[in-house]
C-alpha cells in the first residue's frame, strides 16, 4: 500500500478562479486545512500551487472543498485530471462551470475564460431567465393578477439558488458571512414576509451586477493575456539544408532562425546578419520602430518592419522576454498593496457586524418598543443588502489590476500592488549612472600604454573583459575588434564588485580596475593623465598586474536624450533626484551638471547602501539601476527599478522595470502610481458614501429592497468601471494623481 506523501508539491488548474477575489476565497479555504504550506495562486493562469502533508489532509479533501466552493480542480503533471464529478452543491451542467462566487465577502459570478458571449455563459443565462420571469410576472399583474405572485416566487427561487448553494458550501467550510449568505437571507426573507416581487428584483439586480463585473474584470486582464499570443507559433530554423519551419517553442539556445520582412521574431536572440527597423511596441510599448543590425538584441514578438534578419537564439521559449513579463505580472498578484490588506482585514470583521446590526434592527424595535414586525423585518433585510462589502473589497484589486495592466502595455513592468502603491510615495529617486542616466554604450576615446604599446593594452584588456557584460567592458571589446586584434584566451575570470575584473591571461593575473582600486600603482604622471581624462567627462580604467600599471584606457558615455527632461519632470512632481555612482567625481559631475541633479561619486556597492539608508531617513527612496553592482541597492531601497536592458540579477531584484530603457519611465511610474491610488480613493469613497446614504434612508423608511441591492451591486459596478479607466492611462498626457 502506498503511503501518503508527507510533503507533496501540487499544482492545480482551478477552472473558474479567474479574479483576484476568487483567489482570496481559495487561499482562505486552503489556509484552514492542516498540512498545507507554500500556497501560491494566480487568477491569470487560474492555478493553485501548494505543498500538502497528505498524512494530515488528503488531496481528495482539498479537491472536494474546491468543488464545493464552485470551482473545478484539475491536477497538473498527471496523465489524468483529478476526477471532477458535479456534486449536488454545484450543478455544472446547468451553467457551464460559470456560476461561482468570490471570496468570503464578495461571492461573485463570472463568465468563463472561453471567449463565449455573455448570454451563452451560466450567469448570462441566469440573468436572461430571471429577467424573463420578472417581465412575465409584471405582465400577469395586469392580465391575471392571481398568478403574478407565483411567477415572482419562481423567479426569486431560481435566481437565488446558485447563491444559496455557495452560501451553504462556504458556511460548511468555516466562512458563513459571505455575500452569498447575505443575498440569500434577504431574498428568502422577502418571500417569508410576503414581498416576493422585491425578492425577485433583488436577485435579478445582483446577478446583473455580477455579470457586469465579470465582463469588466475580463477586460482588465486582456492586456496581460494578450502578451502570450504575441510570439509566433512557428519559426524558420536555418540548417545545413536550408530553412525549415518548426514550432517556435521547440527552439533551443544557439540555433539560428530567419526573420522575413514583416515577420515576428520567434525568440529572444542576437542579430547575426541583416538590418531592419524593429517594432518592439508589443514588448516594450515603444511606439517608434528602432533600427537594429548585427550584434543588437531582439525580443520574441517584435516585428521586423522592412528587412530580413538572421537571429541566433539565446533564450528558450519558456525564458524569453514575453514569458518573463507574464511570469512577473502573475507573481505581482501575490503582492497585495497595503491598502488592499487593510480593506481585507477590515471586511472580515465588518460583514459579521452587518449581520448583527441587521438582526438587532429587525427584532429590537418590535420587542422593546412595540413597533410593527413587518416594517422592521423589512428594514433589517434592506440593511443586509446595503451592508454587503462587495464594492469595498473589490475597490483596491480592481484598480491595482488595471494599473499594472496599463503600465505593462506602456513598457512599465510593476511586480505587485505593494510596489505600485509605494512608487507614488517616493520623495527621492537615486539613479545609477552608467546604463541608466547614460546610454550605456560608452566608446573608448583614448588608450595610453605604460609598458606596452596601444595595441598591446587593448589586446590584454579585451581578453580580461571578454566575459563581462558591463558597458565599459563592451566598449573595450568593441575597440579591440575595430583594431582587428586577436584576443588571447582568459581563464579564472571574475568580477570584483566596485573594483573591476580580473583574469589569468598568458600565464599571469591581470586586472582592469578603477583608478581608485589601482591607486597604489599609479605614478604622479599617470594620476595627472587620468585627472585630465576625467575633467573631460571620461571614465578611466587601469590595466595592471600585481606590481605595476600596464596602461590606461579612457571611455566616454553620453547622457540619454530624455534624461534632462525626466529629471525636470521629477522636480515638477516634487521628487528629488540624485546620482549615485562608482565612477570618479570629475566624470560624475560632468554628467550630472548637464542634467541638473545632485551627485555622489566614488561609491562602492556598500557605500551606495549607506547613502540609501541616509536618504530613507528623510523619506521614501526609489533606486534606479541596471547592473550587478546595483542589485544590493535596488533591494535596499523602498522601491527598486531596473532598466529593461540591464542584467538579469537587477531585473529579478527590482520591484519594477522600465522596458523602454528611457529615464522618462521613472516619472511615468510615479504618475501611474498616483493615478492608481487616486482611483482607489475614489472607489472607496463611492462604496462608503453610497452605503451611508442608503443606511440613513433605510432607517427613515425611504429605501426598499431593490434600492438596497442597487446600492451594493451598483456600487460594485461603479468602482469596477472606474478602475477600468486606468486602462486608458497614458493615451493622453498624464496628470499627476489622475487617470
Amino acid at each position: 500500500m502506498t503511503r501518503p506523501d508527507p510533503n507533496a508539491s501540487l499544482t492545480y488548474f482551478v477552472e473558474g478562479m479567474d479574479c483576484a477575489s476568487c483567489v482570496q476565497k481559495v487561499e482562505r479555504m486552503v489556509d484552514r486545512l492542516p498540512g498545507t504550506g507554500a500556497v501560491r495562486t494566480s487568477f491569470t493562469r487560474q492555478t493553485l500551487e501548494l505543498t500538502l502533508d497528505e498524512t494530515r489532509t488528503d488531496r481528495g479533501v482539498l479537491e472536494g472543498n474546491l468543488r464545493a466552493l464552485g470551482y473545478v480542480p484539475s491536477l497538473r503533471g498527471h496523465a489524468e485530471a483529478s476526477p471532477a464529478p458535479a456534486p449536488a452543491a454545484h450543478d455544472h451542467s446547468s451553467h457551464d462551470h460559470a456560476t461561482h462566487d468570490h471570496p468570503s465577502h464578495a461571492g461573485h459570478i463570472h463568465a468563463p475564460r472561453t471567449g463565449l458571449p455573455w448570454y451563452a455563459t451560466g450567469i448570462g443565462r441566469l440573468v436572461l431567465l430571471t429577467g424573463a420571469l420578472l417581465v412575465a410576472a409584471y405582465a400577469l399583474g395586469f392580465l391575471a393578477p392571481a398568478f403574478a405572485d407565483a411567477f415572482y416566487i419562481v423567479a426569486t427561487l431560481i435566481g437565488v439558488a446558485p447563491f444559496a448553494r455557495k452560501a451553504w458550501a462556504g458556511a460548511r467550510l468555516g466562512d458563513p458571512f459571505s455575500i452569498n449568505m447575505l443575498v440569500t437571507l434577504a431574498a428568502l426573507g422577502a418571500l417569508l414576509i410576503g414581498e416576493a416581487p422585491e425578492g425577485a428584483v433583488v436577485v435579478f439586480f445582483f446577478a446583473v451586477g455580477e455579470l457586469l463585473e465579470g465582463v469588466a474584470a475580463g477586460k482588465a486582464r486582456q492586456g496581460i493575456q494578450a502578451l502570450a499570443a504575441l510570439t509566433p507559433k512557428t519559426a524558420l530554423l536555418l540548417e545545413a539544408g536550408g530553412a525549415r519551419e518548426v514550432p517556435a517553442d521547440t527552439l533551443r539556445v544557439g540555433q539560428i532562425v530567419q526573420v522575413n520582412p514583416g515577420g515576428r521574431v520567434p525568440a529572444d536572440g542576437v542579430i547575426l546578419t541583416g538590418t531592419s527597423g524593429l517594432d518592439d511596441s508589443p514588448v516594450t510599448g515603444e511606439s517608434v520602430p528602432v533600427t537594429k543590425t548585427a550584434g543588437d538584441r531582439v525580443y520574441a514578438g517584435s516585428i521586423s518592419t522592412d528587412g530580413g534578419l538572421t537571429v541566433q537564439v539565446d533564450r528558450a521559449a519558456s525564458d524569453n522576454t514575453i514569458a518573463r513579463i507574464i511570469h512577473m505580472v502573475e507573481e505581482a498578484e501575490a503582492s497585495k498593496a497595503p491598502t488592499a490588506r487593510f480593506i481585507d482585514r477590515f471586511s472580515r470583521g465588518y460583514t459579521p457586524a452587518v449581520v448583527a446590526v441587521s438582526a438587532l434592527v429587525a427584532v429590537l424595535p418590535p420587542l422593546l418598543l412595540g413597533q410593527p414586525w413587518h416594517e422592521w423585518l423589512y428594514k433589517g433585510l434592506a440593511l443586509l443588502l446595503i451592508g454587503c462589502p462587495c464594492a469595498l473589497v473589490l475597490s483596491v484589486p480592481a484598480a491595482i489590476t488595471s494599473g499594472i495592466s496599463a503600465g505593462t502595455r506602456r513598457g512599465l513592468l510593476i511586480k505587485g500592488g505593494a510596489a505600485l502603491e509605494q512608487i507614488g510615495r517616493v520623495t527621492t529617486v537615486a539613479f545609477d549612472k552608467t546604463g541608466t542616466l547614460t546610454v550605456g554604450r560608452p566608446q573608448v576615446t583614448d588608450v595610453h600604454g605604460v609598458t606596452l604599446p596601444r595595441e598591446g593594452v587593448l589586446r590584454l584588456a579585451g581578453a580580461v573583459e571578454a566575459g563581462s557584460s558591463h558597458p565599459l567592458a563592451k566598449a573595450v571589446l568593441a575597440a579591440a575588434r575595430e583594431a582587428g586584434l586577436s584576443l588571447p584566451p582568459a581563464t579564472d575570470a571574475r568580477a570584483r564588485a566596485g573594483h573591476g575584473v580580473q583574469a589569468t591571461v598568458e600565464g599571469r593575473t591581470l586586472h582592469v580596475s578603477s583608478p581608485r582600486a589601482a591607486a597604489a600603482l599609479l605614478t604622479p604622471d599617470l594620476a595627472a593623465r587620468i585627472a585630465a581624462f576625467e575633467e573631460d567627462g571620461k571614465t578611466a580604467v587601469v590595466l595592471h598586474d600585481a606590481h605595476e600599471a600596464l596602461g590606461i584606457l579612457a571611455v566616454r558615455d553620453e547622457a540619454r536624450e530624455d534624461a534632462r527632461a525626466a529629471i525636470a519632470d521629477l522636480n515638477a512632481l516634487g521628487v528629488k533626484a540624485v546620482m549615485l555612482t562608482g565612477d570618479n567625481a570629475r566624470t560624475a559631475h560632468a554628467i550630472a551638471g548637464g542634467l541638473n541633479l545632485d551627485v555622489q561619486a566614488d561609491l562602492l556597492p556598500e557605500d551606495k547602501l549607506r547613502v540609501i539608508d541616509a536618504l530613507k531617513a528623510q523619506g521614501s527612496v526609489a533606486m534606479i539601476g541596471d547592473g550587478i553592482n546595483d542589485a544590493p541597492a535596488l533591494a535596499r531601497a523602498d522601491v527598486g527599478v531596473a532598466m529593461g536592458g540591464g542584467t538579469d540579477v537587477a531585473l529579478e531584484t527590482a520591484d519594477a522595470a522600465l522596458l523602454r530603457e528611457r529615464v522618462g519611465g521613472v516619472p511615468d511610474l510615479i504618475r501611474l502610481s498616483r493615478a492608481t491610488m487616486g482611483n482607489i480613493r475614489q472607489n472607496i469613497f463611492f462604496a462608503l458614501a453610497l452605503k451611508a446614504v442608503f443606511l440613513v434612508t433605510t432607517l427613515l423608511g425611504y429605501t426598499n429592497l431593490w434600492m438596497a441591492i442597487l446600492a451594493d451591486t451598483g456600487a460594485t459596478a461603479l468602482v469596477t468601471l472606474n478602475a477600468l479607466r486606468l486602462l486608458g492611462w497614458g493615451r493622453a498626457p498624464a496628470r499627476e494623481g489622475g487617470a
